[in-house]
C-alpha cells in the first residue's frame, strides 16, 4: 500500500505532538519538517527521527511530493503557509487560529473550496470520546432543550511575570491571546456539542501582568527552566491573561465562559456544564474518561469511557477497551484518522466529520467579536 507522505511545518510544542499522533496511524509517513533556523531544525530532525529538514518552507512544499502539510508554526504564518500548500495541490491540516485576520481566513476557505483539497483545523479537543458522546446524546434527544451552558478553560503556564512565550506578542499571535488560544477550543466544543450558534457576546478582559520579563534566550513552551534577573528584559503586555464572556444562543438561552492562563494549579483544564430540560451533563478534560450525568428525580450517574456502553458514534473514536484510559495525545490521532481517510479518497467530503477551514473562520469571527465587545464594554452581535 502506498504511504501518504506528510510534512510538518513548525517544531515547537505542538508540531512534535502532530508527528507522534501521525505515526500511530498506519499508512502515513512523516518525511520532512520545517523550522526557520537550520541548526535547530537539523537537531530536532535527529531527535524526532525525520530524515529531511528545511529552513525554507518553499523548499519543503516543492521538493517532497507531499500529500499533506501540517502547519504548526506561530499564528501569523498560518495564512501564508496554508495558502502556498493549497496552491501547490497539497492537502492542509492547520493549527488554530486559521489566520490572524478574518479576510485572510475567508480567502483560505474560498481557495480550499475551489481546489477541493482536504482542509482541516486542529480543534482536537472535539475528539475526546465523551465529548462526542455528549454531542450524540443531544442529537438523540437525551438532553432535551439546552437551557444554559457554563464553560471554562484554565491554565497556569503564564502565572508568573517571568513566564514568556511568542503568544504574548501580538505581531506573532494576533490581538487576542487567552480567548484566541484556548477560548477558541472552548467555544468550538460548545457549539459542536449543543448544535447551537452563539449570536451575541459580552466580554470583559483582564491583563494581570501589565509587564512581563522576556528571556533574552529562547525557552520552550511549558518549560520550567530557571533564569537569572539579568537574563530578562521588561516587555509591556497588551493581550488578555483572563476573560469572562457572557453568551446568547440562537435558541434564546444563555451561557457564560471563563478562560485564564494565570490560574495556579490548573495545567490544562477545559470544563463544560450543559444543562438541558431532561438532564445535565458535566465533563472535565483533566478527567476525560468520565462524564457526570445529573437528574432531578433520580440518582445522578457517572458514565465511563467504554466502547461497549457509549453511543456508536463515540465508540468509533475509541481505540482501547474500558478501563484502558485514553487522553490528549489520542485526540489528535482520532482527528487525523478521519482527515486521512478523506485524503486517501483525494478530496474534501461534502459533509466532513472533522473541523474544517470553515470552522476555523467561525472561531476567528467569534474571537474578533469578543475582542470588540471588551473594547466597547457592550453586547456585540456575531
Amino acid at each position: 500500500m502506498k504511504k501518504l507522505r506528510v510534512g510538518v511545518a513548525g517544531i515547537g510544542f505542538i508540531g512534535p505532538a502532530h508527528i507522534e499522533a501521525l505515526r500511530r496511524i498506519p499508512g502515513i509517513e512523516v518525511v520532512s519538517i520545517f523550522h526557520p533556523f537550520e541548526d535547530e531544525c537539523k537537531e530536532k530532525a535527529e531527535q524526532l527521527g525525520v530524515d529531511k529538514y528545511y529552513s525554507e518552507y518553499d523548499q519543503q512544499v516543492a521538493n517532497d511530493n507531499l500529500d499533506c502539510i501540517h502547519v504548526c508554526t506561530p499564528n501569523f504564518l498560518h495564512y501564508e503557509m496554508s495558502k502556498k500548500a493549497l496552491e501547490a495541490g497539497i492537502h492542509v491540516v492547520c493549527e488554530k487560529p486559521l489566520a490572524t485576520k478574518i479576510s485572510d481566513a475567508e480567502e483560505l476557505v474560498a481557495l480550499a473550496s475551489k481546489t477541493g483539497l482536504v482542509n482541516a483545523v486542529h480543534f482536537n479537543l472535539r475528539y475526546y470520546p465523551l465529548v462526542r458522546q455528549m454531542k450524540t446524546m443531544r442529537e438523540k434527544g437525551d438532553l432535551g432543550e439546552v437551557y444554559s451552558i457554563i464553560g471554562s478553560y484554565l491554565q497556569d503556564w503564564l502565572f508568573y511575570e517571568t513566564d514568556y512565550n511568542w503568544r504574548l506578542e501580538p505581531d506573532q499571535s494576533g490581538d487576542s491571546r487567552a480567548i484566541a488560544d484556548i477560548g477558541s477550543h472552548l467555544m468550538d466544543n460548545l457549539e459542536y456539542i449543543t448544535g447551537l450558534k452563539i449570536t451575541e457576546v459580552m466580554a470583559d478582559f483582564s491583563t494581570i501582568h501589565k509587564t512581563r520579563k522576556k528571556p533574552l534566550k529562547a525557552i520552550a513552551t511549558y518549560s520550567d527552566e530557571k533564569l537569572r534577573p539579568e537574563d530578562y528584559a521588561d516587555v509591556p503586555i497588551n493581550t488578555e491573561d483572563y476573560a469572562t464572556v457572557m453568551l446568547r444562543f440562537d435558541n434564546g438561552n444563555k451561557g457564560v465562559v471563563t478562560v485564564s492562563q494565570v490560574s495556579a494549579g490548573r495545567k490544562n483544564q477545559l470544563k463544560l456544564e450543559i444543562s438541558g430540560s431532561k438532564q445535565n451533563l458535566h465533563w472535565n478534560s483533566e478527567s476525560p474518561n468520565e462524564l457526570w450525568i445529573g437528574r432531578r428525580d433520580q440518582a445522578n450517574s457517572n458514565m465511563m469511557r467504554d466502547p461497549s456502553i457509549v453511543n456508536p458514534e463515540a465508540a468509533g473514536i475509541i481505540s482501547f477497551p474500558g478501563g484502558h484510559n485514553e487522553g490528549f495525545p489520542d485526540t489528535s490521532k482520532q482527528l487525523f484518522k478521519e482527515v486521512y481517510a478523506a485524503i486517501a479518497s483525494g478530496k474534501q467530503p461534502d459533509k466532513p466529520s472533522y473541523p474544517t477551514f470553515a470552522d476555523g473562520l467561525r472561531e476567528l469571527i467569534l474571537c474578533e467579536r469578543i475582542c470588540e465587545s471588551d473594547r466597547k464594554q457592550a453586547w456585540v452581535k456575531v
